[in-house]
């Protein structure tokens, strides 16, 4: 495959799948729009939602591979990404980006509602402030699972907006809940990346010098509470008699992270990848089938 295209890391396109998420939830709370669509619209509006999604994703993916490589360099295989091996232009590769990002605004901007737009730009700027200094929060303990576990809620904010109305907005505690699962599995993988590189862990990821195990651990403890103290809220709200009867597969869901990331023999895959794990792949089948199930079965109170 050709180096640019490697460095743009298309392969990560599952991530913005996640934005389905958003549009599985508006239509499950307001069923009766989902009625009233045209079948074709929405599966225009799904296709061209994701594709925008997935560009400016790529575009994030650009600027992290150029601001990143000087401590990728210190990652057993992040050491091997196209510019630090010197396979691509730094120049090319960032007007690639902006390109990217222009062309993707623009056309969210023309196509879409304004929120979707908003949210859209919110996914780059996310990816700008994790990234680039002088915030950089990816440096920051902490702040930098807590930054990057915003592209959840955003992803579901575009996914939620590719089909509501611009008055119509989701719940908080259901954007802090899909929140909380993202901070989750992102301080697991920061834990794996701590227990793994031992004394190169700082050098690879600047926050992890400040880390401990016991903090990571906490830092997982505390996102997972979060979580189904957020997720029962929902429940609660709305009456979803069986979101709460399917609470303790979820608990097991994370338990299946909590013991990947307790593993020393690798550092945890990013987490679309722990799906091509056979055990990861039809435990989360299974939890999309029953949720789907719950959807025929109950009606929310509004």
């Amino acid at each position: 495959m050709n180096a640019y295209l490697r460095a743009m890391r298309l392969g990560r396109w599952p991530r913005s799948v996640a934005i389905f998420v958003g549009s599985a939830s508006y239509f499950f709370l307001y069923r009766d729009s989902l009625l009233s669509a045209d079948v074709k619209w929405l599966f225009s509006q799904a296709l061209f939602a994701f594709f925008l999604t997935w560009a400016i994703s790529t575009a994030n993916y650009i600027i992290n591979e150029i601001v990143d490589a000087p401590y990728d360099a210190h990652h057993p295989t992040k050491k091997n990404r196209p510019l630090i091996k010197g396979e691509i232009q730094r120049l090319p590769f960032l007007f690639m980006g902006i390109t990217l990002s222009f062309a993707s605004l623009i056309l969210a901007y023309t196509y879409f509602n304004l929120p979707f737009f908003f949210s859209l730009l919110a996914l780059l700027l996310a990816g700008f402030v994790y990234n680039i200094k002088p915030v950089r929060t990816k440096d920051i303990p902490f702040l930098d699972s807590i930054s990057e576990s915003a592209n959840n809620p955003i992803r579901f904010l575009i996914g939620w907006f590719a089909y509501s109305p611009p008055a119509i907005w989701p719940p908080i505690s259901l954007l802090l809940c899909w929140w909380a699962f993202g901070n989750f599995l992102m301080i697991a993988k920061r834990l794996s990346e701590f227990r793994f590189l031992k004394e190169k862990a700082g050098h690879y990821r600047n926050s992890l010098k400040k880390y401990t195990k016991k903090s990571l651990l906490f830092g997982m403890s505390f996102s997972a509470v979060i979580f189904f103290v957020t997720y029962l809220i929902v429940a609660l709200i709305y009456d979803l008699h069986y979101f709460l009867y399917f609470s303790p597969f979820l608990a097991v869901y994370l338990y299946l992270f909590f013991k990947k990331t307790m593993k020393e023999e690798t550092v945890m895959e990013e987490p679309e990848r722990l799906l091509s794990n056979p055990k990861f792949a039809l435990y989360t089948l299974f939890l999309l089938l029953i949720y789907f199930l719950s959807a025929f079965l109950e009606k929310p109170q509004l």
